[in-house]
């Protein structure tokens, strides 16, 4: 994974977490802090009313790895993701959709993550932000 020394931490007697990592240690040159990414498409105001949550994740996590590439970064580099979601259950109900999205943007790479259910998003119809951090070579 370049030059970045990066280590998933999994305290002893705990299960292995599915689809993030509890803790991260990463030791690296460059940190990169991406602002909430929202479902929204290239060259679009705002997000689609229509858009159903899964549709909205795999736009956000691609919105979030075109901003991270811009900065010089990989996918593999993310080390932080905070996700934000209008309605948890909806977001459950998506899992197939998500874990597709996850799969196609991020691959085998499970940062430490938290997820979050919020009352609302800067964007009406927005239904999921995803923020990230990470650390470059």
């Amino acid at each position: 994974m370049s030059d970045i020394a990066y280590q998933t931490v999994l305290p002893e007697g705990w299960p292995r977490p599915r689809g993030f990592s509890h803790a991260v240690v990463a030791r690296g040159a460059t940190q990169v802090r991406i602002a909430g990414q929202i479902g929204v498409v290239r060259g679009d105001a705002s997000v689609a009313a229509d858009a159903d949550m899964g549709t909205q994740w795999a736009r956000a996590m691609g919105n979030l790895v075109t901003v991270l590439r811009a900065a010089g970064g990989q996918p593999e580099h993310l080390i932080m993701l905070r996700a934000y979601v209008t309605d948890i259950g909806e977001f459950n109900r998506a899992g197939a959709a998500v874990g597709k999205a996850w799969s196609e943007t991020l691959g085998k790479h499970f940062p430490a993550m938290t997820l979050v259910q919020v009352s609302g998003l800067i964007d009406p119809a927005a239904k999921v932000e995803i923020e990230g951090e990470a650390l470059l070579p």
